[in-house]
């Protein structure tokens, strides 16, 4: 008998069934990344507060805010390798339990100065982390027909910097500096223990032997780690980067109050994680070779169409609302890409370090906009140059990407299904 071909990320593709107990990891695994990523991001609603409290200059607090997203993104590669090793049953309540810690020491005695913050905000990383523990654990629980949507609903976790957007200076204001500190630690406490006594590895997990270095090293000679670093920095990055920067943006670009600007940064957020999944799911339909080059190709008109700072209403929203779409569409065929495309045991290691692409992606932007806008008076060359870099990276996927995805039969098509060794539908 013939038995089905096992796919390079290690499950069996059988007909996509999905037991429930997947969809409970994958619900378990979504709460953690979202309370994971509302603790790495309290600082950066809080950098003007800090600026006046403190007399920080600029830079400063560009630091302040710049310090637990570099340590989040760089950190996402060790931490991935160490997934692949011990499960995301033992990473997860570790990650969570861990940022604990920094939560608590920022929220009752590090914020007194700007050198207790850096330390505070360097160990507040840990929780950026987090979605290096969370794609591999979907990842073994789904199906490959199965897993751009898993991995985007989980991608979607990333709501959480929204959370902690639209919360805590409302805490802060009506209690005190330390209450939206210790109601975040709390909760972090909460799922560390629930993760521990309820989250599972999926059965058959694939376990790599060989040391941490060596997998690591294995992992840079993967073609799918760069080809997917370089989109995730686009896609992930832009939307980073906007979520940082629009505020100033359309308060200084549009002369928006500071609270217009920030409630119209928060639908962009929203629109972005909403399409992730939406995104991993059309990517198992049509293949996320089709759908990362159909949102680079609006982040590009998106752009070009933004450049001419157009009156806001209709236009200027309607092109911010589309790039929205577009960067979280991109982000989840991203990953469906990853999940495809990487060997069950080293999943984790790529995804930490496609996910630091990602984070450092959107950290320098926002840095080229303000130089761009101090130099001409305009937004205009920085998102000229969003169009190029979007341009490129949507020629890089219609021909590297396209070309590496086709040599390995891995780029799925609608309606195809799995094939087994002997070459027939499974």
């Amino acid at each position: 008998m013939v038995q089905p071909m096992r796919s390079k990320s290690g499950s069996s593709p059988s007909d996509g069934a999905v037991s429930g107990r997947a969809w409970l990891m994958l619900a378990l695994a979504t709460v953690g990344f979202a309370v994971n990523f509302w603790a790495w991001a309290l600082l950066s609603p809080l950098g003007p507060r800090f600026k006046d409290g403190l007399d920080l200059s600029s830079f400063e607090q560009s630091l302040l805010v710049a310090v637990p997203v570099v340590v989040g993104s760089l950190g996402r590669i060790p931490v991935g390798a160490l997934t692949d090793r011990f499960g995301g049953r033992v990473m997860f309540p570790i990650v969570s339990a861990a940022t604990v810690v920094p939560v608590l020491y920022l929220g009752l005695a590090g914020h007194s100065s700007l050198g207790a913050l850096l330390i505070g905000g360097f160990f507040l990383g840990i929780g950026g982390t987090a979605f290096a523990v969370g794609v591999p654990l979907v990842n073994a629980w789904f199906p490959p027909q199965r897993r751009g949507l898993a991995i985007g609903v989980f991608g979607a976790g990333m709501g959480g910097t929204a959370i902690s957007a639209l919360t805590t200076v409302k805490l802060v204001d009506a209690y005190s500096m330390s209450t939206a500190f210790l109601i975040t630690a709390a909760v972090l406490a909460v799922y560390a223990v629930a993760a521990a006594t309820l989250l599972r590895d999926a059965p058959g997990r694939t376990v790599p032997t060989e040391p941490l270095a060596r997998r690591l090293a294995a992992t840079t000679k993967l073609p799918i780690t760069w080809q997917a670093s370089a989109l995730y920095a686009v896609a992930f990055g832009g939307y980073v980067a906007f979520s940082v920067y629009l505020p100033t943006y359309l308060k200084t670009g549009y002369g928006l109050t500071q609270g217009d600007a920030a409630n119209r940064m928060a639908g962009f957020v929203l629109l972005a994680v909403a399409m992730r999944p939406m995104g991993g799911w059309l990517s198992d339909r049509l293949g996320p070779v089709r759908v990362l080059a159909g949102s680079l190709a609006v982040v590009v008109a998106g752009a070009v169409v933004q450049s001419f700072t157009p009156a806001l209403a209709p236009v200027g929203t309607l092109a911010f609302l589309a790039m929205a779409a577009a960067l979280g569409a991109g982000s989840g065929a991203t990953f469906t890409l990853v999940s495809l495309r990487t060997p069950a045991e080293q999943v984790g290691s790529v995804t930490g370090v496609v996910g630091a692409a990602g984070g450092l992606g959107g950290f320098l932007p926002p840095l080229v906009m303000g130089s761009l806008y101090g130099a001409y008076g305009t937004y205009a060359a920085g998102l000229v140059l969003l169009a190029i870099v979007a341009a490129a990276a949507l020629a890089f996927t219609l021909t590297g990407v396209r070309a590496s995805a086709d040599a390995g039969g891995r780029e799925p098509r609608a309606g195809r299904r799995p094939r087994t060794s002997a070459g027939t539908a499974a």
